[in-house]
This record gives C-alpha cells, sequence and structure tokens, in this order.
C-alpha cells in the first residue's frame, strides 16, 4: 500500500510539473501588435497638403511596399472623399504582377476611414507588394512645394517603396511612378507573426 501511494504521488508530481510546463510555454509565445503603416508613411514623406478629388477619372493606384518581418495583413482601410459602395481593392504580388487578393470596400460616407477584416494574407520577409485602389476619388497628398521624396519610407515594420497609378478602370498593375505626391488613403493593418 505504501508503494502505490508513492507511485501515486509521483504521478501527481510529474504531472503538475507537465501542466505548469504547458503553462509557462503559452506564457512565452510573443503577441505582436497590430500596426498600419499610413500615418507614418505621411509623416515622413511631408505630404501635409491635401486636395479633394472627387468624379475626376479612374485610375488603379496605390502603394509598393516590403515588410521587414514575417506577418500578415488582418484588415484594410481606406478614405475618400466621397462614398462608394464599390471600391475594388488588389494586393499584388510585386515581382510577378500576379493577384493575391481582391476586396471590395464600402465607403458609405465621406471622409470617415472604413475598416474591413480579410481573412489573413500571409506576407513573407524582405518580399515585395503592392496595394491598389480603382477609384475615381481621391486624397491627393503633397509637400506645400509638391517638390519629390525620396523613398523607401520605413514605416514601423512596413518599408514603403514607393506610390504607382494607371489610367482606367481596369484591374492592371500601374506602371506610373509619382514621387511628388501620394493619392489614397489606402493602407492596411499589418501584425508581425515570428
Amino acid at each position: 500500500m505504501k508503494t502505490f501511494k508513492t507511485l501515486f504521488a509521483i504521478l501527481m508530481t510529474a504531472t503538475m510539473a507537465i501542466s505548469c510546463s504547458n503553462d509557462d510555454d503559452k506564457d512565452n509565445t510573443p503577441t505582436f501588435k497590430t500596426e498600419n503603416p499610413l500615418a507614418a508613411y505621411y509623416t515622413q514623406t511631408g505630404f501635409s497638403t491635401v486636395t479633394n478629388f472627387i468624379n475626376s477619372g479612374d485610375y488603379e493606384f496605390g502603394l509598393a511596399f516590403t515588410p521587414t518581418v514575417k506577418g500578415k495583413i488582418k484588415a484594410i482601410t481606406l478614405k475618400l472623399p466621397a462614398t462608394n459602395p464599390n471600391v475594388r481593392v488588389t494586393i499584388w504580388d510585386y515581382t510577378t504582377k500576379a493577384i493575391l487578393r481582391t476586396e471590395t470596400l464600402n465607403v458609405a460616407t465621406a471622409d470617415v476611414q472604413v475598416s474591413k477584416e480579410i481573412s489573413e494574407l500571409a506576407l513573407e520577409k524582405d518580399k515585395k507588394y503592392l496595394i491598389t485602389m480603382n477609384s475615381n476619388d481621391w486624397y491627393k497628398k503633397s509637400k506645400a512645394d509638391n517638390s519629390n521624396i525620396t523613398y523607401p519610407v520605413v514605416a514601423g515594420n512596413i518599408t514603403i517603396n514607393e506610390y504607382r497609378w494607371l489610367s482606367g478602370t481596369a484591374q492592371t498593375f500601374p506602371t506610373t511612378v509619382a514621387m511628388s505626391y501620394n493619392a489614397g488613403d489606402l493602407s492596411f493593418d499589418f501584425q508581425q507573426t515570428e
């Protein structure tokens, strides 16, 4: 009987040790905060002069970017100076020009940012991507003197490489690069994963 009690005590101690060990492992898992690079981008570029464009011709336009860590896009954010229930947003592989994701956002109120949660899109560290929207409404943001900025712009764990645009409604990879302004406000919520 004494041997049984001793064996039972040893098993209970081992079980508790394993249980505590598992709890400790869970506590050590890093949790990374969600970040959106747009505000830091505007601050660093000095793009503080804003002009509203409404019904000004259709364009496919947005920002090329590179994550400096492995992570995921969790949501797309967008603000326009006019309402639009069907804004097409595309996330591209910059190198292959392949479409990785297409989402439609409803901008129900002018000058109010909308955020659409999406099924998570994994992004590789140091790989170049492009996020674009197709719209005939946008904010043009530039420096007061309309001078060019120097890319890249580091905004947290996201490096913004350039701004690109192309005229038309087609879902086509933009070919023109502009250095003196950004037409937006299109961005995304990013979370580091490791």
